[in-house]
């Protein structure tokens, strides 16, 4: 009997390697110093030369499963399964470890052959990050394996369920099954837009699966690539944009879509269907206390995610967002600090 997992999370499970970065090496690498990319061949020798770097440090990432364990940290134990592909390597191997330490549950699917687990080049200058990812296993993951009876119990078994948007890259067709099973048993579908290139490029998956979204996550950069995409009027607009998502047809009425945009230091905004918009301050911080932003905003949807499985309301959820983002930006990379309150 398959343990059921109140939240099931699935994308690129990725081992950062994180390095102080500055203007010359983003120009060289024509890389810009907040966003984030899918590697191409002229990137290749960047992996090569960050991990010579005497400040390299290598932790475990990958957007949603950096969102599960937030998650699951505030969560009950065995509340939040994650699933991903990876390789049977070291990398692999310290992913695990990395989850273990959070409680969270990695289902791993592992891919054979001379492909490795992926690997994410994160850029920190200031308080931004620009991030590289070689997905290699992580995009062999398949429907079919989505489909394959244990990980699809654990799907069935689950009430909610988080993609990041980056997995639109890699299996579309997998994402709609669990999109189509979450609407036809009213359960609550959420993914994030993740970063400016899938609006950009992945507009036509992305908006076969957005009728299926009871929530989608996104920050600023995001939204305004979704409206150029979209040829909205007013793409920096954030307001707008979210409210003509939130407004788009939905596949199950029984639930209001609900657009939630983080906006760097200023005001997070939820949009509802109805037009409503609240406006929520995110916790202030002095700058000497930032450590590095990097995976600030799959903390902020770990613990609204961990609040809405709880069946908390949307300024809850938003507040245990902003708690937890703002735990993250005060540590190395995407990790969490020993002690969080779970309350």
């Amino acid at each position: 009997m398959t343990h059921s997992y109140p939240l099931f999370c699935m994308g690129n499970p990725l081992l950062d390697i994180q390095v102080k970065a500055n203007d010359e090496l983003l120009a060289r690498y024509n890389l810009k110093s907040n966003d984030a990319i899918l590697a191409d061949e002229s990137h290749m020798s960047l992996y090569e030369e960050i991990i010579q770097f005497p400040d390299v440090v290598y932790v475990a990432g990958g957007a949603s499963q950096n969102t599960a364990r937030g998650a699951q940290r505030l969560l009950p134990a065995k509340s939040v399964v994650y699933v991903g592909a990876t390789a049977d390597d070291k990398f692999s191997s310290q992913l695990v470890a990395a989850a273990k330490a959070d409680g969270l549950t990695t289902e791993y699917v592992h891919i054979h052959g001379n492909i490795p687990t992926g690997t994410c080049a994160a850029l920190i200058s200031g308080h931004d990050r620009s991030l590289v990812t070689k997905l290699s296993a992580a995009e062999k993951l398949t429907v079919e394996h989505i489909k394959a009876e244990h990980t699809w119990n654990l799907v069935k078994g689950a009430k909610v369920y988080y993609i990041e948007g980056y997995f639109l890259t890699v299996t579309p067709e997998g994402i709609l099954e669990i999109a189509k099973h979450a609407a036809a048993e009213n359960k609550t579908f959420t993914m994030n837009l993740s970063a400016p290139f899938i609006p950009q490029f992945f507009t036509k998956v992305l908006d076969e699966v957005m009728p299926y979204m009871d929530v989608v996550f996104g920050n600023e950069g995001e939204a305004e690539a979704y409206a150029i995409a979209h040829n909205l009027p007013n793409p920096k607009d954030v307001k707008a944009v979210a409210t003509y998502i939130a407004k788009l047809p939905k596949v199950n009425a029984q639930r209001e879509r609900l657009v939630v945009f983080t906006q760097g230091v200023n005001n997070t905004i939820a949009v509802k269907a109805d037009g409503s918009i609240q406006e929520y301050p995110i916790i202030a911080i002095p700058e000497n206390e930032i450590v590095d932003c990097n995976g600030a905003g799959d903390a902020f949807c770990g613990g609204f995610i961990a609040k809405l499985v709880q069946g908390k309301d949307i300024a809850a959820s938003i507040a245990k967002g902003h708690y937890l983002a703002h735990a993250v930006i005060q540590q190395v990379g995407p990790a969490y600090p020993a002690h969080l309150n779970q309350d």
